[in-house]
């Protein structure tokens, strides 16, 4: 799995960073979250792919989260794109985008399916991962998300399977599935040549919003949060006025919600540099780190 971050800027771009966008990869799928104007120019420079399985999930409808939309689905077009586009979000979303293709009158290449959300709970279950949201707390409704793989089964002791004798096939398929098996006249266990389940990754995405005991309940145990940090703490009365956290706040949720690692984003344009939001954060929280436009980061399956 792997995280790129095509944009980490509140509201307005700057000349280091552009509007709010994150690329989530696993096992060849894309799952992208908001899509600020601009942001497929970031998405082309990364060499994601634009031909690829991919679903795109929008926190709430201000124009720094999904009017890039627009430009994404026109540019993978012109780009010749085949595959289905699933993209959720709010009511709204559906609205915006028919209307906006309609004025501007684009064809697409490819078959879109725009999916409104309208409570809180899973949104999207496949067979290896989950993706819910959660109510947040922003000037508008806003959603927050999070994926949560499911837990893979336990390592294979395939010298041991070997050492008795036991022929590849159905039988390994049975013991590595949890049953217990009878061969050569003995039993085998499946407890004794399988070991236990590997939980999987889980990874929290606040989009813009106030810190809440909502959100840091939905948050709990995330391995990483990638959590708006729009202010610095001597800004709390703005953050307040505009529904925005500070990276006190955010640092707060991380410890109350036990993540692991906490990524602050979604940075006032008034900070031309991050080291004060990181320093606020870490005084709370251990293990902080701000993200910049087009940061990497692998995230390992959990020992």
């Amino acid at each position: 799995m792997r995280i790129v971050f095509l944009g980490t800027s509140s509201a307005v771009p700057t000349v280091q960073r552009g509007l709010s966008s994150l690329a989530l990869l696993r096992d060849g799928e894309l799952l992208l979250f908001d899509a600020g104007e601009g942001m497929q120019r970031n998405f082309i420079k990364a060499g994601i792919g634009m031909n690829r399985k991919m679903k795109v999930f929008i926190t709430h409808m201000h124009a720094d989260h999904c009017v890039g939309l627009l430009g994404l689905l026109q540019t993978m077009s012109l780009l010749g794109r085949d595959k289905r586009l699933d993209i959720y979000g709010q009511p709204r979303l559906k609205e915006f985008l028919l209307e906006n293709m309609r004025i501007i009158s684009f064809g697409l290449t490819f078959e879109v399916a725009i999916h409104t959300i309208e409570g809180e709970g899973v949104v999207v279950k496949e067979e290896d991962y989950c993706i819910s949201c959660c109510e947040a707390k922003h000037s508008i409704p806003a959603i927050s998300y999070r994926l949560d793989e499911f837990d893979r089964p336990g390592l294979f002791d395939l010298e041991a399977v070997k050492k008795a004798g036991i022929p590849e096939g159905e039988l390994y398929g049975q013991l590595q599935r949890g049953q217990d098996i009878e061969y050569n006249g003995g039993t085998i266990k499946s407890a004794d040549v399988v070991g236990p389940p590997r939980p999987g990754r889980k990874i929290g995405i606040s989009g813009d919003t106030r810190p809440t005991d909502k959100l840091a309940g939905f948050f709990d145990s995330c391995d990483i949060l990638v959590y708006e940090s729009t202010y610095s703490h001597d800004k709390l009365e703005i953050a307040i006025e505009t529904f925005h956290s500070t990276a006190t706040e955010a640092a707060t949720i991380a410890k109350k919600a036990r993540v692991k690692k906490l990524y602050l984003t979604h940075f006032s344009a008034r900070y031309d540099e991050t080291s004060q939001l990181v320093s606020e954060a870490q005084a709370i929280h251990g293990n902080v780190e701000a993200t910049d436009d087009l940061k990497t980061v692998d995230i390992p399956y959990q020992t």
